[in-house]
């Protein structure tokens, strides 16, 4: 057997060394393996190609055309740089210093913004709009647009100023709001409305909070340091732009370690026929307060015939300033500046509305249960005698006709003829509870307002730790 081995062995040498003289330019790559161990023998060899033989060569051929440098030039600019900047307006904007807040510097946009009638009127000297430009790379202008909403219709304005074919042109448009829920919360370390604009809460929101609570909690004298809050509420938006608050959809006080809590519910079936989850139908229909038991928070009077005001004489005696005599104040002193919407506390009808000597241009409002209220000092009256007023509705302007040493509203509350004080008057509640039929689906709404306003207590807590 060791015999034959050596042959096989032998054999495999000789035809390696023909296989180096045919092909003297590489030596051809042999491999044996010899395995020893038993009886099994393993080689192999790997034959390569000869370096003189010819390789094929294979020519492609492309024709390129080349770009025109005008189209070149085209499709740059169509890449070219845009800037975005938005901005506030001021009352005080012209056209040159809005533009350049907005970092734009375009003398044919400003000459167009000052000659455009529809800019004239709804953007320059107009304050608090929302304001977006888009400008080119060397800041000229190509596009502004301005946002606004003023009524409670459910719907803003667009004012759109754009670059055309033959210079700028400008359009007002009229679209729906959309709303949108946030949630805010704070602690009082002074008053109300320190503490909501530290939480950066919308002035009308903590107007609703103070009158939503206004029957259980009085927040001229009643509030504590470390007193809490948490609200819900609307934020009405044109083009996802916030551009005002809506409406208080739910909110939590706590007031000397007494925790009052609120929901806005409608009543199915007392809806709007207006599409659902729109601000439109947000704004037309209002449904009421309720505590999360059910009971209605609704009261008779609102608690001030001003939306954001601070008191300055109260139902007390005082010395008079024009008078120069000690005299029985028999109503409320709100200071506001000339042109203040005035709104009534409460439904009733007109039962004056005229000049009289020391209230100037006054306003008196019957209501029900021989309750009359008065409005006095107005620069304009918006109502007529014999009128049918709702509650809120805006029955005059602020202003200071008659004995008046300044712009402010003088507010009287009587009853019977008898002078009641004011700042008692939202205590007066006319409260229904829930309807029986709607009671199982109010709970479901109930439960869901006391998870989330609890989440968020937790959440506050925890940022304040």
């Amino acid at each position: 057997m060791i015999r034959d081995l050596s042959r096989t062995v032998q054999a495999a040498l000789s035809r390696a060394q023909r296989a180096a003289a045919r092909h003297p330019g590489k030596l051809v790559g042999a491999l044996a393996s010899v395995l020893l161990g038993g009886t099994g023998l393993s080689f192999a060899v790997a034959h390569l190609p000869n370096d003189t033989e010819p390789v094929a060569v294979r020519h492609v051929v492309e024709s390129v055309q080349a770009q025109q440098p005008s189209s070149q030039s085209e499709a740059l600019d169509a890449q070219a740089l845009r800037l975005y900047r938005s901005e506030i307006t001021r009352g005080t904007d012209t056209a040159d210093t809005l533009l350049r807040r907005l970092g734009i510097f375009d003398p044919q946009a400003a000459a167009f913004l000052r000659s455009d009638a529809q800019v004239m009127q709804n953007l320059l000297g107009r304050g608090g709009r929302n304001v977006t430009a888009e400008a080119s790379a060397n800041n000229a202008l190509i596009k502004l647009q301005a946002r606004w909403s003023l009524d409670s219709d459910g719907m803003f304005k667009r004012l759109t100023v754009e670059q055309g074919a033959h210079g700028f042109v400008s359009r007002v448009e009229t679209l729906p709001l959309s709303a949108s829920s946030r949630l805010a919360s704070g602690h009082i370390n002074s008053s109300l409305f320190a503490a909501t604009d530290s939480a950066r809460v919308p002035d009308s929101i903590a107007v609703q909070l103070a009158e939503i609570f206004s029957g259980d909690i009085d927040f001229q004298r009643a509030l504590r340091k470390g007193d809490r809050f948490t609200v819900v509420y609307e934020t009405l938006e044109g083009d996802g732009e916030p551009l005002r608050a809506g409406r208080v959809l739910s909110a939590e006080f706590v007031n000397a370690g007494k925790t009052y809590q609120a929901m806005l519910y409608q009543e199915p079936g007392a809806t709007n026929a207006t599409a659902a989850g729109s601000a439109a139908a947000h704004a037309q229909t209002k449904g009421a307060y309720y505590t999360l038991a059910g009971e209605s928070l609704r009261r008779a009077f609102l608690a001030s015939p001003l939306e954001f005001s601070r008191i300055t004489s109260g139902f007390q005696m005082r010395f008079h300033p024009i008078l120069k005599l000690w005299k029985a104040h028999l109503g409320v002193d709100y200071a506001a500046t000339t042109g203040t919407p005035v709104r009534s506390v409460g439904d009733g009808v007109v039962e004056f509305a005229g000049v009289q000597t020391g209230f100037g241009n006054v306003v008196m409002l019957r209501h029900a249960n021989h309750v009359e209220t008065v409005y006095a000092h107005l620069s304009r009256i918006n109502v007529k005698l014999g009128q049918n007023i709702s509650q809120g509705q805006n029955i005059g302007l602020v202003g200071a006709t008659g004995w008046a040493t300044g712009p402010h509203l003088h507010f009287e509350f009587r009853i019977n003829g008898v002078h009641h004080d004011p700042q008692t008057i939202a205590r007066r509640s006319d409260s229904r509870p829930v309807a029986a039929a709607y009671r199982g689906l109010f709970n479901q709404a109930a439960a869901q307002v006391r998870d989330q306003l609890s989440a968020a207590a937790q959440m506050q807590t925890g940022s304040v730790e």
